[in-house]
C-alpha cells in the first residue's frame, strides 16, 4: 500500500514539475493570419430570348449561335480616368441578331468577279450574307434570260417617262457577255465562291409597259421561270423597285400601246393587283421544284410630303389593302441625308441615329391603319443622299454606315443592305463601298473606309443584341451584344469632333481577366471627310482606304483588373469585346 502511495505521490511530482517547464517557455508572438472573407461572385440575372419580333420573322430562320474566338493581340495601356460611362445589361436581350442585317447590293455594271482575286477575297472576308440584284431602277428594265442586246418582241423600243418624253431606259440582258458587265450567271458564280445568298429584285415594269395582250401574266410567267432556273439558290425576291417613284420605268405608260386597259399612272392599289399575280405564278413555281421562298412587295417608307405625287401619297393604302396579306415582307429605302445637299458631318452622322426608328415606325403603322398583319420590314437600299465633299467614300461614311446597322438592329428589320458594292468615281459622289478604279490613286476593288468598319463591326458583334446607356457625353453611342460562348461585346461610337475617353460597364456579367479592342479613325487629309481610315494606328499606304493586313492586324488588349477604359477617336469607334469568367 505505502508504495502504491509512492508512487502517486511520484507521478504527482512530476506532472507539476512539467506543468511549471511548460509555464515557463518564452510565449509564441507570431500573429495569426488574417482570415480571408470568401469572394462572392456578382448576381447574374440569366437572360432569357424574346419572342422573335414580327418586323424580323423568318430572317432568323438561318440564326447560329456565334464563339469568340480571341484575336492575336498586343498589350496597350488603360487610361486611369474617364469623363463618359456606358454600361450594358447582359441580362435582357433586344433580339437575336439576323444574319441578313449585314447585306449589299451588287450591280450589273460592276463586271464579273470571278478573275478578280482582289474582289472576291474582300466580299469573302467581309461576308455581308445577303448580296442584292441586279440593281436599283435598273431591275425594272431587267430581263434575266435575254442575250445581250436582245429584248422580248412585245417590249417598247421607247418608254415614257415622268413627263411623258419617249425614253430609252436602257434595257439590260442578264446573259451579257459583255466583259465589263455583271451576268446573272456571274452573280450565282460571287454568291457561290464568298459563301453568301441573295434576294433578287424582279422586273415589275414589264408588267406595265409591256405590249402583250396581256402583260401582267407575260410578266408573272418571266419571274416563274427565273424561280425555276434559280432552283433554290435563292430564298428572298420583290417585286419591283420603289415604284411608287415618278422616276421608275412603268411608272407612266403609253396607253395607246397597252392593251389590257391599264390607266397612265401606277397606283397603289394597281401593283397590288399585279403583285398578286406575281406571287400566285412565282410560288407555284416554287412548288414545283420542292423550294420555299418568300417575296416582299414595295412599300413607302416615310409621311409623304405636300409635293409629292397623289401615287406617293396613296400608296401604301392602295397597295396594303390590295395585296390581302399576300406579301411575305414589305421593303422600304431610304438615303437618309436631305437630298441634294452638302451636309455636314453632324448632319450625316444624325440622320442615321434617327431615320430607321422613323421608317419602322411608319411602315408598321400604316400596315396597322389598313388592316393588314405586320410582317418582316426590310430595308435592303440604303446610304446617303450627301455629295460633293466626298462623304460618300469618306471614315464619316464607315461611322454612318455602323449606325444604321445599329440602328436597323435595335429597331428590329429582318435585313438591311447598303448601296452598293460598286458605282462610280463622280468626284467622290460614289457610293460604292470598293472603287471602280477610276478614283486618284486607286485600283478597281480597292476596299472605302466603310468597308473596315463593316467588317471589324460583324467581326466583335456577337449574336444576341442587348441594351446599353451612356451618361456623360451625348456624342457617344454604344451597340452591345453577347455570344453564346458566353463573351460581351461594345461597340462605342464617338459622333463628335473630339477624342474622349470612355469606360465600359457591363451589369449580369461575371467579367473574366481580359478585353480586346479595334480603334477606327479617319485621318488628317479632307476635313470632317478624310478618305483614310486607321485601324489601331494603321493606315493605308495608298491615297485612300485602310491597311491592306486588315486581316490578320493584331487587336489592343488589357487587363480588366483597374477598369474597361478606351479612348475613342473624334469621330471614330471602338469596338470591343469583353472575356467571361
Amino acid at each position: 500500500m505505502q508504495l502504491v502511495k509512492t508512487m502517486m505521490w511520484t507521478l504527482t511530482l512530476f506532472l507539476l514539475a512539467a506543468a511549471v517547464f511548460s509555464c515557463s517557455k518564452a510565449k509564441d508572438t507570431t500573429p495569426a493570419p488574417p482570415i480571408v472573407p470568401p469572394v462572392t461572385p456578382p448576381v447574374v440575372t440569366p437572360a432569357v430570348d424574346p419572342a422573335i419580333a414580327n418586323t424580323i420573322g423568318f430572317f432568323l430562320d438561318d440564326w447560329q449561335p456565334k464563339t469568340f474566338v480571341p484575336p492575336g493581340f498586343t498589350d496597350a495601356p488603360v487610361a486611369a480616368t474617364a469623363t463618359t460611362t456606358v454600361t450594358a445589361d447582359a441580362s435582357t436581350i433586344i433580339t437575336k441578331i439576323p444574319l441578313s442585317e449585314f447585306g449589299h447590293n451588287a450591280v450589273w455594271w460592276m463586271g464579273p468577279t470571278i478573275t478578280e482575286p482582289q474582289a472576291l477575297t474582300n466580299i469573302t472576308n467581309l461576308h455581308p450574307h445577303i448580296i442584292r440584284f441586279p440593281g436599283g431602277s435598273s431591275s425594272d428594265a431587267y430581263f434575266w434570260n435575254a442575250p445581250e442586246g436582245v429584248i422580248p418582241a412585245d417590249v417598247p423600243a421607247l418608254i415614257k417617262d415622268k413627263d411623258g418624253i419617249d425614253k430609252n431606259p436602257g434595257y439590260r440582258q442578264g446573259k451579257t457577255t459583255l466583259n465589263w458587265m455583271c451576268s446573272l450567271d456571274n452573280y450565282y458564280s460571287l454568291l457561290q465562291q464568298t459563301n453568301n445568298k441573295g434576294i433578287i429584285t424582279i422586273n415589275f415594269g414589264y408588267s406595265r409597259y409591256g405590249t402583250s395582250t396581256d402583260p401582267v401574266a407575260t410578266a408573272a410567267h418571266l419571274a416563274a421561270d427565273w424561280v425555276r432556273y434559280d432552283n433554290g439558290r435563292t430564298r428572298y425576291w420583290e417585286i419591283g423597285n420603289e415604284n411608287y417613284g415618278d422616276w421608275e420605268w412603268g411608272y407612266r405608260i403609253n396607253t395607246a400601246l397597252n392593251k389590257d386597259g391599264q390607266p397612265e399612272f401606277l397606283t397603289g392599289a394597281l401593283y397590288a393587283k399585279h403583285f398578286k399575280v406575281f406571287v400566285d405564278s412565282m410560288k407555284k413555281a416554287a412548288t414545283e421544284i420542292g423550294k420555299t421562298i418568300y417575296i416582299g412587295a414595295v412599300a413607302v417608307e416615310s409621311p409623304p410630303e405636300s409635293w409629292q405625287t397623289n401615287t406617293v401619297k396613296t400608296w401604301n393604302t392602295g397597295m396594303m389593302t390590295g395585296t390581302n396579306n399576300k406579301a411575305d415582307f414589305y421593303v422600304g429605302h431610304n438615303y437618309f441625308t436631305p437630298f441634294d445637299q452638302n451636309s455636314n458631318a453632324a448632319v450625316v452622322l444624325s440622320s442615321a441615329l434617327t431615320v430607321p426608328a422613323q421608317m419602322m415606325n411608319y411602315i408598321t403603322q400604316t400596315l396597322q391603319a389598313n388592316g393588314a398583319t405586320v410582317k418582316p420590314v426590310v430595308m435592303d437600299e440604303w446610304n446617303m443622299w450627301a455629295k460633293d465633299s466626298k462623304q460618300q467614300v469618306s471614315n464619316t461614311s464607315g461611322v454612318f454606315s455602323v449606325l444604321v446597322i445599329g440602328e436597323a438592329l435595335k429597331n428590329k428589320y429582318g435585313m438591311s443592305a447598303r448601296w452598293d458594292l460598286m458605282n462610280g468615281w463622280d468626284n467622290g459622289n460614289d457610293h460604292g463601298l470598293f472603287s471602280a478604279g477610276d478614283d486618284p490613286g486607286m485600283s478597281k476593288w480597292s476596299p472605302r473606309p466603310s468597308f473596315y468598319y463593316l467588317y471589324y463591326f460583324q467581326k466583335l458583334l456577337g449574336d444576341r443584341l442587348i441594351p446599353s446607356s451612356v451618361q456623360g457625353s451625348a456624342d457617344i453611342k454604344a451597340y452591345s451584344s453577347t455570344y453564346s460562348s458566353g463573351e460581351a461585346n461594345i461597340s462605342v461610337v464617338n459622333t463628335g469632333p473630339g477624342p474622349q475617353t470612355v469606360e465600359v460597364k457591363i451589369n449580369n456579367f461575371n467579367t473574366g481577366s481580359r478585353f480586346y479592342w479595334y480603334s477606327l479613325e479617319g485621318s488628317t487629309d479632307n476635313g470632317e471627310f478624310s478618305r483614310k481610315v486607321l485601324v489601331n494606328g494603321s493606315g493605308p499606304s495608298t491615297e485612300a482606304g485602310g491597311p491592306a493586313a486588315y486581316a490578320t492586324l493584331n487587336a489592343r488588349s488589357a487587363l480588366t483588373t483597374n477598369g474597361i477604359k478606351v479612348t475613342v477617336p473624334g469621330r471614330g469607334i471602338v469596338m470591343l469585346v469583353v472575356e467571361k469568367k
